[in-house]
C-alpha cells in the first residue's frame, strides 16, 4: 500500500524540524533555514498536522522534543542525509555522459582496480565513476550500485556471476626477514612470526597441509581485518604474510616484499563480477565487466 502523496511530509519541513530539534530554537532554525520564526513555527505546525502527533512541548522561550519527537528525530536525519547525498551524487554527475558505481572488497578495490581503472575511462571517456567498498553480499539495487566484484562462490540473490579471476596466495616478508630466510625450506616458516586475515583464519592451515608441515603450527601470530594492513605488517618485518599475489604488485617491483621459502597456493575460491537482474543488459555495465575479465593476465583466469 502507498501513502497518497498527501501525506508524506515535504523535505523543507522536515529540515526545519531538524533545525529546530538541534538548537531547541525556532528561532535559530529560522536563521540557519534562512526563513522568518512565523515560517519555520507554521511548518512544524503543519508538520504536526499532517502525522497527528505533537513534536514539541513549548517552555517558555524554548521548544524542547516531545516523546514522539524524540523517537522521529533520528529517521529525518537519515532521510535528509540520504537526500543531501543524492543531491551531490546529481550535481557531481551533470557534466557526464555515464554514471557507473562500482562495490567492491577493500584490499582489492585499492590495490587491483585503482591502477588498472584509468584504463576503463580512457576508454569510456565522459563516464563517472563511483566506487565503494562493500564485504559479502548486499542488495545491489537497494545501496544503488550498478554491479560489484565478489570473492567467494558465484552465487548472489538476484543477481548474475561472471567468473574473473582465481587466486593464488604466496608467502612474503619484508627485506630483513627474507634474507633470514633465504636459502630455506617451507618448515622454516614453523618457527616464523605469522600475519592471519581474520576472515580466513584457515589460510596458513591450509598451506602449512599443501607444502607438508603440520598445520598446528599455524595458528600462531597476529591477526588483521584486511589484507592492506597485513600487508604493510609484513613490510615493517612484523612476520610472513599470505596474500595474494595481485595485491602486491608493486611491493615485489620495489622490494618491499620478497617471496620467501614455500609453495604458491591456489585458494578454493575465485573472484566474480557481479551484475543485479536489472543490469545485465546495460551497455556501460557490460563494458565494465568486459574491460575487468580483459585486464586479468591469463594465468589468473585459469
Amino acid at each position: 500500500m502507498t501513502l497518497r502523496r498527501s501525506l508524506v511530509p515535504d523535505t523543507p519541513a522536515l529540515q526545519s524540524f531538524e533545525a529546530a530539534a538541534r538548537y531547541g530554537s525556532f528561532t535559530q532554525a529560522a536563521a540557519e533555514r534562512n526563513l522568518t520564526q512565523s515560517a519555520v513555527s507554521r511548518q512544524i505546525r503543519d508538520l504536526e498536522a499532517q502525522l497527528g502527533i505533537k513534536l514539541f512541548d513549548r517552555v517558555r522561550q524554548r521548544v524542547i522534543l516531545s516523546d514522539a519527537g524524540r523517537r522521529l528525530l533520528p529517521e529525518v536525519q537519515r532521510l535528509l542525509a540520504q537526500v543531501e547525498q543524492m543531491t551531490l551524487r546529481a550535481l557531481g554527475s551533470r557534466d557526464h555522459t555515464g554514471v557507473l558505481a562500482v562495490a567492491t572488497l577493500p584490499t582489492f578495490g585499492a590495490r587491483w582496480l585503482m591502477p588498472r581503472l584509468p584504463g576503463f575511462l580512457a576508454a569510456h571517456p565522459g563516464t563517472q565513476v563511483t566506487v565503494a567498498s562493500r564485504a559479502g553480499s548486499f542488495d545491489l539495487a537497494a545501496e544503488g550500485f550498478d554491479l560489484a566484484i565478489h570473492y567467494g562462490q558465484p552465487v548472489w540473490p538476484q543477481a548474475s556471476c561472471t567468473y574473473l579471476c582465481s587466486e593464488t596466495v604466496v608467502p612474503v616478508a619484508g627485506p630483513a626477514l627474507a634474507k633470514a630466510l633465504a636459502g630455506t625450506g617451507p618448515e622454516a616458516l614453523a618457527s616464523q612470526p605469522l600475519l592471519h586475515m581474520e576472515a580466513r583464519p584457515k589460510l596458513w592451515a591450509d598451506w602449512f597441509t599443501a607444502a607438508g608441515l603440520d598445520s598446528a603450527d599455524a595458528f600462531r601470530g597476529h591477526r588483521f581485518d584486511q589484507f592492506s594492513m597485513i600487508i604493510e605488517a609484513a613490510a615493517a618485518g612484523l612476520g610472513v604474510a599470505l596474500v595474494p599475489r595481485y595485491l602486491i604488485e608493486q611491493e615485489l617491483h620495489d622490494g618491499r616484499l620478497q617471496i620467501v621459502a614455500g609453495p604458491p597456493m591456489a585458494t578454493d575460491l575465485a573472484y566474480y563480477v557481479v551484475l543485479p537482474e536489472g543490469k545485465i543488459a546495460n551497455p556501460l555495465c557490460r563494458a565494465f565487466q568486459d574491460w575487468a575479465l580483459g585486464a586479468v593476465s591469463p594465468q589468473s583466469r585459469a
